[in-house]
């Protein structure tokens, strides 16, 4: 039994067979125009499809000479760069299986990463990341090489991207064919990536995705028709995450460049640079764009902060219509090219000035935010999907966009509503299962290849909106049922100044918040309100700074039912970070670690 079941298009059943495939395709219908960008001597250089295939051929080959034989894990420890991507290019060309390694994960849990996926290879960023493999070479009996990128090798153990590259025109120079022979060998469901969830709670668990997985999100999202050989996306999000590798896959069904940089510096000088026509991010991205933007010109104040007013008070009226699939006319059209000239021109100016929409995807976006964007004239995609479906299985589209959901399934996901509200989802995206788990899998993926997302939401028109995670609902101890997350997304709309807030309340008769503050945005507020001598620790006691939290609390208490509303709250003298264990590296907050760790914070706000 289901509350509402939909099946969306079919695609062509004649996609590639695998990933390498499906980039040989690429390399032969464009092999001179640009595919990469990057950073190189404080520029750009670019990589031209013929010339990436000549580099991922070398490193494949350096990979079969060092032994790397079809279905072993080759990992990658390294933050989001032009070499992640070629090595990843490599290691499927030869049908070997890519183990992703986020470069923030402790030395322990890279171990258990790295035992548990079997990585015979590993490559490292650098000497730190080589540092966390060696610390437990012990543990892992099966690895015989680890390749460093930024570093020299040791002569022994660890040996350089280059000479890697090296042995690989060895071995093609002997063996011109040893990469497209392996390549012959890798089909659909040859394992393509390892992917082990970053994770609210527990020891990552790592998600079995095939070639298909892969091949099937590049060709369903061309199916849209979104995207064109003439786009340029700026790509910063982390590769380690399966949405960086979907936007990878896309790449090559489609054939825009793409320029690379994840250093998250630099996004904003970089866009400013490329001028990319699309960009893929978590909200929290969006946010601290429209944060900085909002309080800079709030501590501006005077002349300039009442046009900016004016100007998105224009644009919410121009938004709303164009959301109806209507035009403005007369006056206000009139008022909205006057705004657009003095305000909103400028912003998108900072951003590259040729962005065609933004894609949102991790973590849910506020419609506040989607419809700021939306006002200033820049359109955020919304989409959907888990680690277990290869990232994206649902997105809106420039012409079918409805805020506050993720828009209808790719070609070929099927949809279903449980009767408990959780959905459910099949299709070519899904997972083969998590690696050595068969009793966990077998929760979560029945035999008829339905998968139970964990999320709780409702079908309108096509479109799903999700509400909450399942296992997040929060019962207060007067029965009423309250989801957490659909409180903080609002508040995070409301507050300029905060970073994170995690809504309590399970069990208790009223909710609670623990909230944090965005160093940067709160540090520029405290110098103009005589405060710039405290540091961030200080602030987050500051009465004044209480003062001003206190009215984003009632401002988003005004948009709650009474039984949601925050009753109390308490600002932590610190942001919540990776590297402490309260989010994951994909930037989702740990609720039950963070409830753990202040469980007196919290419990002093119930005596």
């Amino acid at each position: 039994m289901t509350a509402g079941t939909m099946e969306s298009p079919q695609l062509p059943a004649d996609r590639p067979p695998s990933i390498g495939r499906m980039f040989l395709e690429r390399v032969e219908r464009t092999p001179d125009r640009e595919a990469y960008r990057y950073p190189s001597g404080g520029g750009w250089s670019s990589l031209t499809w013929r010339q990436t295939k000549e580099r991922v051929w070398r490193i494949a080959a350096g990979l079969l000479a060092i032994g790397i034989e079809r279905e072993q894990r080759v990992s990658i420890a390294a933050s989001t760069r032009i070499e992640w991507i070629l090595a990843d290019l490599a290691i499927n060309s030869i049908g070997a299986a890519t183990t992703t390694v986020y470069p923030s994960t402790n030395p322990e849990d890279v171990a258990h990463i790295l035992s548990d996926s079997g990585t015979k290879v590993a490559i490292a960023e650098d000497d730190e990341q080589v540092k966390k493999i060696l610390e437990h070479r012990a543990d892992l009996p099966e690895l015989t090489k680890v390749v460093i990128i930024d570093g020299e090798g040791d002569g022994d153990t660890v040996i350089s991207m280059a000479e890697l590259e090296e042995l690989g025109r060895e071995r093609l120079e002997k063996e011109p064919s040893a990469v497209d022979d392996a390549l012959e060998e890798v089909g659909p469901e040859t394992l393509a990536t390892l992917v082990y969830t970053s994770g609210t709670g527990g020891r990552p668990k790592g998600v079995l995705l095939v070639n298909d997985n892969w091949v099937y999100e590049g060709v369903g999202a061309d199916a849209l028709n979104i995207l064109n050989l003439d786009d340029v996306q700026y790509l910063w999000l982390p590769l380690s995450h399966v949405f960086g590798k979907t936007l990878e896959a896309i790449q090559l069904r489609v054939g825009f460049a793409t320029a690379v940089d994840g250093n998250l510096d630099r996004i904003v000088d970089n866009l400013g640079v490329v001028k990319p026509t699309f960009m893929a991010g978590a909200p929290r991205i969006f946010e601290k764009v429209r944060a900085k933007v909002i309080t800079g010109v709030e501590e501006e104040g005077g002349a300039k902060k009442k046009i900016f007013d004016w100007a998105f008070g224009v644009g919410h009226r121009v938004s709303q219509l164009r959301q109806q699939g209507r035009r403005p006319a007369g006056l206000l059209a009139f008022q909205h090219r006057l705004a657009d000239r003095l305000v909103f021109a400028k912003i998108r100016a900072r951003l590259g000035g040729r962005i065609r929409f933004f894609i949102s995807g991790s973590a849910k976006l506020s419609q506040d935010v989607a419809e700021w964007f939306h006002a200033a004239g820049m359109t955020i995609l919304e989409g959907y999907g888990l680690t277990e479906t290869s990232a994206a299985i649902f997105v809106n589209t420039p012409d079918r966009n409805r805020f506050g959901t993720v828009g209808p399934p790719l070609p070929g996901t099927e949809v279903k509503i449980a009767d408990d509200g959780e959905v459910l989802v099949r299709g070519g995206a899904v997972m083969r299962g998590y690696h050595g788990l068969s009793e966990l899998t077998a929760e979560v993926l029945d035999e008829d290849g339905w998968l139970r997302t964990g999320d709780i939401g409702e079908l309108e028109d096509g479109f799903l909106r999700i509400t909450d995670r399942k296992k997040d609902l929060i019962k207060t101890s007067g029965g009423k049922y309250i989801a957490p997350l659909k409180i903080e997304v609002i508040f995070k709309a409301v507050s300029p100044y905060a970073s994170q807030i995690v809504v309590h309340g399970d069990g208790r008769n009223y909710c609670t918040a623990l909230v944090t503050l965005d160093p940067e945005a709160i540090q520029d507020w405290a110098k103009h309100h005589d405060l710039g001598h405290l540091s961030y620790a200080e602030l987050t006691q500051a009465s004044q700074v209480r003062e001003l939290i206190q009215g984003h609390i009632d401002e988003l208490n005004t948009r709650l039912d009474r039984w949601e509303t925050i009753k109390k709250f308490e600002i932590l003298p610190h942001d919540l970070t990776i590297e402490s264990g309260d989010m994951t590296p994909s930037m989702k907050v740990k609720r039950k670690a963070v409830e753990k760790r202040y469980m007196d914070v919290l419990d002093r706000m119930y005596s």
